[in-house]
């Protein structure tokens, strides 16, 4: 009898920050009921093993050093072969992964029985979140552009959230009773049970085989936040892929640990854009009543929800200077303490005095 392999493929910004946590911490007690959630070893966390296999499926190499997730999918692979249980796997990145791809992870797979999981979330809630997210990973467009961006096809973002290209490519070869959609409600209850309740369902799980919670969340920031940090990257000059020391002094310290605990104007979708988040989803509520898959949730979640029409919309793009100045001193206040901790002094100072002169001869 063949492993169930349970395969989640995202959409990005749909709980699996959460998701992904709850698994890690409950690894052993998921064992004792038949669910590995596979480890690279003892020494790697397992959900940046699950990313670094992802990463080296669909051919990327975000986050660390060139070359960081080579050889990550065959392990991966290896694995899933030596489980004596139904298996987990769970990155959002593979949600965009192209066909070719794809190919290669069912081949790899042949002979398990694999399912596919697809979380999906509105685009009213979504949209915005996706845009932070862009920017915390060293992006530097505008909420507009990225929107435009969106709504053209152009960009990673719409691949992987296109709920039937994303499905039809990666059930293209399965029965549409192993493809399971789980809508992301639009209250999730405390700490995200409805949303957990639902990932149970979908991997075949009881909820109480993972006790313990995460206090893991991917929060949001605010507009002030955002700009901050928008500014930041494009002072920086970023390359295209962001390297390992961004990720850990700005996106994990700066973006997730002092600017999300500030409180300010949430980011929200344009009110002249609602209309193409609602054709978004009138699209896929048909697919999905077409398709046969298994919907675990409320199709009608994938609605958006428009504000009241008294609900004042702010733009994040023309974010008031004092907001901004207020939130960069306390971005500047962490990074100062985070430098005053590191060893390399002169070397950091080096660098500050380099990026003084870049300033003052812009």
């Amino acid at each position: 009898m063949s492993r169930v392999v349970h395969l989640h493929i995202g959409a990005p910004k749909t709980g699996t920050t959460y998701l992904q946590d709850r698994l890690m911490l409950n690894v052993a007690s998921l064992a004792d009921h038949g669910i590995t959630v596979p480890s690279r070893s003892r020494f790697v966390d397992i959900d940046r093993f699950h990313f670094q296999a992802a990463l080296d499926l669909v051919g990327e190499d975000w986050g660390g050093a060139p070359g960081h997730a080579e050889g990550a999918w065959d392990t991966m692979v290896r694995r899933v072969r030596r489980a004596q249980d139904n298996v987990v796997i769970s990155h959002e990145i593979l949600a965009g992964a192209r066909p070719a791809r794809i190919a290669k992870a069912m081949n790899d797979l042949a002979g398990e029985e694999v399912h596919i999981v697809y979380s999906a979330r509105d685009l009213g809630r979504q949209l915005p979140a996706a845009w932070q997210e862009s920017i915390k990973q060293g992006r530097r467009w505008s909420f507009g552009r990225f929107l435009n961006q969106i709504e053209r096809g152009r960009t990673w973002w719409s691949r992987a959230m296109d709920l039937p290209n994303v499905l039809a490519n990666w059930g293209a070869k399965l029965p549409p009773e192993r493809i399971h959609v789980v809508t992301v409600p639009h209250d999730r209850g405390p700490h995200g049970d409805a949303l957990w309740q639902r990932f149970c369902q979908a991997f075949g799980i009881q909820p109480d085989w993972a006790p313990l919670d995460s206090e893991r969340a991917n929060a949001s920031l605010g507009i002030a936040e955002t700009q901050v940090l928008r500014r930041l990257n494009r002072r920086l000059d970023l390359p295209e892929q962001r390297d390992w020391a961004y990720d850990q002094l700005v996106r994990e310290v700066l973006a997730q640990e002092v600017l999300v605990r500030r409180r300010s104007t949430p980011v929200r979708l344009p009110p002249d854009r609602y209309d193409f988040a609602e054709s978004q989803a009138d699209l896929w509520i048909d697919w999905l009543k077409g398709s046969g898959v298994d919907v675990i949730g409320d199709p009608e979640d994938l609605r958006p929800r428009r504000p009241a029409p008294d609900e004042r919309w702010h733009d994040p793009d023309r974010v008031r200077p004092r907001q901004v100045l207020m939130a960069s001193q306390e971005a500047l206040t962490a990074m100062t303490h985070v430098a005053a901790q590191r060893k390399d002094h002169h070397g950091l100072a080096a660098k500050v005095r380099h990026q003084a002169r870049r300033m003052r001869d812009q």
